[in-house]
């Protein structure tokens, strides 16, 4: 029997199957990052000093009489939690492949979730076999925000379908946001720097980056106040152009996650990078990521999927009015 036809005979997932599997994948990549954070405060990123396995032999900690077993268990259950992203990702992508009609923007947006795991488990490899080198852990770091951003593409297909995104807001006012993005994308590489300068390394023994961490955090915050100036002038170019409620709700919703997060980096500076806040400003890059993507995408107008089209149903057109974009 073709592929195809065997296809063609497993039952369509609905609409609610395809969006509970891509939050799922969304509050995943989430959780990853946190967890990732989470393995640097505690000095856990060499638990598991090799790669794939644990240890020497195990794929699983073992009984170490030197170091004991809670920092490998540390690395191994974000390890773990990494299987799992992996294992969304999968489903994800089967149901996306499974759905009727398949739709060629959406299978793409799911199979980035599994690829995109497939190489953070590689630059987390190259990570641990290479002893936590600062540049390799900052490069381990990067794609999780653009699976972050992917996942939020991927939540608002499934509720859109594959026509052309149709801007709803001026030329100009684009250029600003993706320029916005560029400026969010330097922010996070300097956030990079500054952690491998500082004293969160992963492991007691791993070299900083010989740069002082004071002029990197400077550095950071100068990239901030850019983005800080660019997102208010998205403001008053909305309050000028007249955005929809929609954009409006994901504007104020972005501006209260920077915010939240310029307050939260500015406290753990001055307090001298506690542990807690450091795993809360992870969460809060991955956050204030997921709301530039969600303001991306209330930029942009699609036909919008009448409930069930997951499942088979059908297309309606937002120019009749009937676009998330439109309504109140």
């Amino acid at each position: 029997m073709p592929v195809t036809s065997w296809i063609s005979r497993v039952p369509a997932p609905n609409a609610t199957v395809q969006r509970t599997l891509a939050v799922a994948a969304l509050v995943t990549q989430i959780g990853v990052a946190m967890t990732g954070s989470i393995v640097r405060v505690t000095g856990s990123g060499l638990g598991c000093p090799t790669w794939p396995e644990c240890a020497a032999g195990s794929l699983v900690p073992i009984a170490d009489p030197t170091r004991g077993q809670l920092h490998q268990w540390i690395e191994f259950g974000n390890r773990l939690l990494g299987a799992g992203v992996g294992i969304v990702g999968a489903l994800v992508f089967l149901a996306a492949v499974f759905a009727r009609p398949r739709r060629r923007r959406h299978i793409w947006l799911a199979a980035s979730m599994p690829l995109g795991v497939v190489a953070q488990a590689v630059i987390g490899g190259i990570t641990v076999l290479m002893k936590l080198d600062w540049w390799t852990v900052s490069l381990h770091f990067l794609p999780s925000p653009v699976l972050v951003w992917l996942a939020v593409l991927l939540v608002k297909s499934t509720y859109e379908g594959d026509a052309k995104a149709r801007p709803i807001i001026p030329r100009p006012l684009r250029g600003l946001l993706v320029a916005m993005t560029f400026v969010l994308g330097g922010l996070l590489i300097a956030g990079t720097l500054v952690t491998a300068a500082g004293p969160h390394s992963g492991d007691a023994n791993t070299p900083r980056l010989q740069l002082p961490v004071a002029s990197l955090a400077q550095f950071h915050s100068d990239w901030l106040f850019v983005f800080l100036g660019m997102l208010a002038a998205v403001g008053f170019a909305l309050r000028i152009t007249g955005g929809t409620r929609p954009v409006w709700r994901s504007f104020w919703v972005l501006v209260a996650a920077v915010v939240l997060q310029a307050a939260l980096g500015f406290t753990q500076y001055f307090l001298g990078v506690p542990d807690l806040l450091v795993i809360l400003h992870v969460l809060g890059s991955m956050l204030v990521t997921a709301a530039v993507a969600w303001l991306w995408c209330a930029t942009r107008g699609r036909d919008e999927l009448v409930p069930g089209y997951l499942g088979g149903a059908g297309l309606r057109s937002q120019s009749a009015g009937t676009s998330p974009a439109n309504q109140p």
